[in-house]
């Protein structure tokens, strides 16, 4: 059997449903086999949730003014929000379902503005009926929560932005 016929059955077992084919010509032998797709189990499709991308911003000291009352007086709203490049953001370290707490008729692990320490949960992410709570690796404060409580949350999504201490 020379190159070509074997190029040319390769081609033809590629086409057909052949799993396997095997010739023997005298002291030559020759086996092709078709490598085939694993059979999937029929399943539920997985839902693909996005999210949308979220980009730090520095936040910075605001003041706007108000307007005008109607003696003509003008006042000023001053918020202060803190410096954003000194926070850490907690990432999520899985895919799941994020809860604040630990079930509907119980206090949320953390605030906002509450103390944080190592160990401390912060959360509970569900991945396939697993209750996986989420400890804090730090000491500081929660500044902001950045997921809604029982959303989905991808793996490396942002979840808490902390004030370290």
């Amino acid at each position: 059997m020379d190159y070509k016929q074997i190029q040319e059955l390769i081609r033809l077992i590629n086409k057909s449903n052949i799993g396997e084919l095997s010739i023997e010509e005298n002291d030559f032998k020759i086996t092709i086999k078709q490598k085939r797709l694993q059979q999937a189990q029929p399943t539920a499709p997985t839902p693909v949730f996005l999210q949308p991308q979220v980009t730090a911003q520095p936040m910075q000291q605001a003041a706007q003014p108000l307007p005008a009352k109607e003696n003509g007086e003008t006042t000023e709203l001053n918020t202060i929000t803190p410096k954003a490049d000194n926070f850490i953001t907690i990432k999520s370290p899985m895919i799941g379902t994020f809860y604040k707490r630990s079930s509907p008729d119980k206090p949320a692990f953390v605030e906002v503005g509450e103390d944080i320490a190592p160990g401390k949960v912060l959360c509970i992410i569900e991945a396939m009926k697993l209750f996986n709570e989420i400890e804090s690796e730090m000491s500081g404060k929660i500044v902001k929560i950045l997921v809604d409580d029982s959303s989905p949350v991808e793996y490396d999504q942002p979840l808490f932005l902390v004030e370290p201490s």
